[in-house]
């Protein structure tokens, strides 16, 4: 019999005893009740606490709300579990089951791996090498997903999970439209005060956890001026009132929606009005979601598209940003509103501002977003080169991991307060590696380089069911996050070991092959040998794709031996091998198309490939995000960007 004490009232210490609970009786069936109170005078049992509840004092924290420090004290009968404040509680009772042998693989039950033993004792000490550790809702999402999504991440000592939009509609629309597999399953669509709901539980389900809670990003140049951002990157019909026209950015001598898009459409940000009503909305937003930990306020979604008026052109828009940042600490101030807001260095505002500054750091973080860089390699600090220049609509995009870091290093000169990244790994990129194993690689990689060029973190941008065939690529983003000076191959054996059992050598070997296979930088776009007849012509590729179909049947036939474990994760892991092994041949079929040049092959291949492995997407669906994965190949099809 165990008992669990609560040294302070807290709903996250709440989840946090309820969760040790659990664990507890699912590792020894028979240990009996476990019995969970309120005792802040407690000195037996395990103790649940924040430090200064035991006269404990982490030096190494600046910030509590934000910096995670999680220190255990245990022997079999019980001990401390605390943290630097209550979220770290909760990581420090999933550590501790960690440190005795348990895992937590994918999302869902049948992603735990709980081993049958007695508790061992457990000194453990840590405050991560990040500060912001996280996930950004993206992709097609169930809600279903979502509430495991948010869990799953929490196990993993992963402190932010954001929402963007004010209601993420095309989000979750384009899975229950079930877009690129209608003939499968006939589309269920939800409305918008559907999604908003979802949007509202997910929060709750975040802040039983203590976690980070970001909010919004994109919509600010939209909500404020009456014009909806719901349907996100859909183009509109809707006349542009005349009111809203003069805010409206001017771009070849015209104000109106970019590409017919509000969420894409920039500000005459010159105007004070203009200004005045984004500042204003975005503070009342706050007074009235004060749940949110950082509110995000970001442009539009789209590049070279900023206002030519004369008064535009006088400076960078990066200057009249941060006049928005500044006129909106001035309101938070005067509401007496200690919100936090994250302000970004995106396309445009990649570009530093060369006249205007943050006046009160402590209430913004700069959020770096290097989406046009190339994913075929890590910063290397030593090789930064000096910024572009800028050229209003018509700057040249940066496109190694250096010459984006470039324009960071221009932020810095202004900004020294908190940074972290905003990546997309898993946005199109994961799709372009179905062995999964060159992206981990580089997921890690950036991660420890990252650190050298004063990167606090990441919040990754991206599907929510990047598992397929596995989720180690997850699991070791989570541990560099936590640790980037563990070790890559030491964590690959430790989830591979806990998925695979004694094949675990096998599937590892299979993956990378798989991986290697699909030239990575070929599969980017990055190793044309004509590009005047694409980005993707390559016929030598046909030949390394051919061997597929072999490595794949290894796979298959691997899976077929495993297909019935004593655990239920190993059996999880094993059939998702025999869905990828169908997947990776179709795909390459698709692909050798493609370096072909065979174009209108590559378009029939894709549509027979989405149809028939559609079939499983419902079987799939925690693990694989089929609207993401044949998105994300139409760039094959069209020859067009995501």
């Amino acid at each position: 019999m165990y008992q669990i004490k609560k040294m302070r009232a807290d709903h996250v210490i709440d989840f946090a005893a309820e969760e040790l609970k659990k664990y507890l009786r699912m590792m020894m069936p028979e240990c009996g009740e476990v019995f969970i109170s309120y005792d802040p005078d407690a000195t037996d049992g395990f103790r649940l606490g924040l430090a200064e509840d035991f006269g404990l004092t982490f030096d190494e924290v600046q910030d509590p709300m934000l910096d995670d420090v999680v220190h255990i004290d245990t022997d079999s009968a019980g001990g401390i579990l605390c943290g630097s404040n209550p979220r770290s509680v909760l990581f420090a009772v999933y550590r501790f089951f960690k440190e005795n042998g348990c895992r937590w693989l994918y999302p869902g039950i049948d992603g735990e791996y709980i081993p049958l033993q007695e508790i061992r004792p457990v000194k453990y000490h840590h405050l991560p090498s990040h500060r912001f550790r996280g996930q950004c809702n993206e992709g097609a999402e169930s809600q279903q997903c979502m509430i495991e999504t948010i869990d799953y991440y929490a196990k993993l000592e992963m402190n932010v999970y954001m929402l963007e939009f004010d209601t993420p509609f095309y989000y979750y629309d384009v899975y229950y439209s079930h877009v690129h597999n209608a003939e499968n399953r006939p589309p269920e669509p939800v409305t918008p005060e559907q999604v908003k709901q979802w949007k509202r539980a997910c929060e709750v389900e975040i802040a039983k956890r203590g976690l980070q809670f970001h909010d919004m990003g994109h919509g600010w140049t939209a909500e404020p001026f009456g014009l909806t951002s719901t349907d996100q990157w859909r183009a509109q019909d809707e006349e542009i009132p005349a009111e809203i026209v003069p805010h409206i950015a001017m771009v070849n001598g015209e104000r109106t929606l970019y590409e017919g898009v509000a969420l894409n459409t920039n500000l005459c940000m010159s105007n004070p009005e203009t200004r005045t009503v984004m500042a204003t909305a975005i503070a009342d937003y706050a007074e009235s979601h004060r749940n949110a930990t950082y509110i995000h306020v970001w442009l539009a979604d789209n590049s070279r598209n900023h206002c030519e008026c004369e008064e535009c052109r006088k400076l960078r828009p990066s200057d009249y940003y941060i006049m928005i940042m500044n006129q909106l600490d001035d309101l938070l101030n005067q509401r007496g509103l200690d919100s936090r807001i994250v302000f970004i260095a995106y396309f445009d505002t990649l570009f530093a501002p060369l006249r205007e500054t943050i006046r009160n750091p402590e209430r913004f973080a700069l959020l770096y977003a290097p989406i046009q860089r190339s994913y075929t390699s890590s910063v290397n600090a030593e090789r930064i080169p000096p910024a572009g220049e800028y050229l209003r609509n018509a700057w040249k995009t940066p496109v190694s991991t250096e010459e984006n870091a470039a324009y960071l290093r221009e932020w810095q000169k202004s900004w020294a307060g908190p940074c972290f990244c905003y990546e997309y790994h898993y946005w199109v990129h994961v799709f372009r590696d179905p062995g999964m194993m060159y992206i981990s690689r580089r997921i890690y990689e950036d991660i420890v380089s990252m650190k050298t060029i004063g990167i606090d973190g990441i919040v990754e941008d991206g599907s929510q069911r990047a598992f397929f065939p596995n989720g180690f690529s997850i699991y070791i983003y989570a541990e560099a996050l936590l640790n980037r000076d563990c070790d890559y191959d030491a964590v690959k054996e430790d989830y591979f070991r806990h998925a695979y059992g004694d094949a675990w050598q096998d599937v590892e070997r299979i993956l990378s092959k798989i991986s290697d296979l699909f030239d990575f930088a070929y599969m980017e776009g990055e190793r044309s040998v004509d590009p005047e007849r694409g980005k993707y012509y390559n016929p030598a590729q046909v030949e390394r794709l051919k061997s597929v179909k072999d490595v794949a049947a290894d796979e298959r036939a691997l899976a077929t031996a495993h297909m019935s474990l004593p655990v239920r994760v190993q059996t999880v892991s094993m059939r998702l091998l025999l869905r990828h092994a169908e997947y990776c041949e179709m795909f390459a079929e698709m692909m050798m198309a493609k370096a072909r040049g065979d174009d209108a092959g590559v378009a029939e291949l894709w549509k027979e490939f989405s149809q028939q492995f559609g079939r499983y997407e419902f079987e799939l669906e925690r693990y694989f995000d089929h609207h993401m994965a044949f998105q994300s190949m139409k760039t094959y099809v069209t020859g067009r960007g995501f």
